[in-house]
């Protein structure tokens, strides 16, 4: 079996799971400085009044002098997402979208957050409401000065929680992650396809393929697949039912010419193949 996918680092938008919280205070921090570096406004947004992540941003040189002139700010997750903590997505991207406008009028570059969301996905019904969510804002970002790290507490959440967050970033930390379904610029398409698709993994697949709610144009779904390494027949067969179902073709632009001849030898309706350099 290849290795399973990793991406850590750099990114708009980071799945960052976490055991130990000084490790998500690391993360905090080295966001925080490359933030007030780049012109950004800030944000921590935290769950409890008493988050020791918050109170170590608090100690650091120059953060109380960031806070004064906005560019820095610690954030209850209350006054960021719904007083219950079950998003309306479309509402929650338009609410992003608007603190970054205002971050750009007041003269910083753009708005970067990390956000401890652990209890916004703390049940299933929330878990899907949140990974349409994590969609959506990605296709945001791709458009934006918007950037987010999105921060969940491992044992908190389980593997397979963990698992179905962490497939929709295009960046992420989890080590075990076969694929990923995420937000690309407009002319690359309507979404990228990363990683290995194959039996061990179809079923998330197919969720995160629902969540993410691709609309066709002109009667197609362009998927880029340029880090696609594997697929088998049966995702494919999964990505030709799902284009159907929106009355579309699936385009999946790849470098490789694997499945080009596995379409032609299925002889698959729905779904066609461009091999691109």
């Amino acid at each position: 079996m290849i290795a399973p996918e990793r991406h850590s680092g750099e990114g708009n938008h980071v799945c960052w799971t976490y055991d130990d919280p000084e490790s998500l205070a690391d993360q905090a921090e080295r966001h925080l400085a490359a933030s007030l570096a780049a012109g950004e406004r800030f944000w921590y947004i935290t769950p409890r009044p008493g988050d020791a992540v918050a109170e170590r941003l608090r100690a650091l040189p120059g953060f109380a002098a960031a806070t004064r002139r906005g560019a820095a700010t610690v954030v209850p997750l209350v006054s960021t997402y719904s007083s219950d903590h079950v998003i309306d997505p479309a509402a929650q991207v338009a609410a992003y979208a608007s603190a970054t406008a205002e971050a750009l009028a007041d003269g910083h570059t753009g708005l970067r957050v990390v956000a401890e969301a652990t209890e916004l996905v703390s049940t299933p019904a929330k878990l899907d409401v949140f990974t349409r969510y994590e969609h959506l804002i990605d296709r945001y970002m791709r458009t934006s000065p918007f950037s987010a790290v999105c921060a969940y507490h491992r044992p908190t959440l389980g593997e397979r929680a963990v698992a179905e967050l962490a497939c929709m970033h295009p960046s992420t930390n989890v080590e075990d992650l076969l694929f990923r379904v995420h937000a690309v610029p407009p002319q690359d398409g309507h979404a990228a396809i990363a990683g290995e698709l194959d039996m061990s993994n179809h079923e998330q697949f197919r969720t995160a393929l629902d969540r993410a709610d691709l609309r066709p144009t002109d009667d197609e779904l362009v998927l880029s697949a340029s880090d696609l390494r594997f697929l088998d027949h049966r995702a494919l067969t999964l990505l030709a039912d799902y284009a159907h179902r929106r009355g579309a073709t699936a385009v999946l632009r790849t470098p490789r010419s694997a499945p080009a001849r596995l379409v032609d030898l299925l002889s698959l309706p729905g779904i066609r193949v461009e091999v691109v350099p």
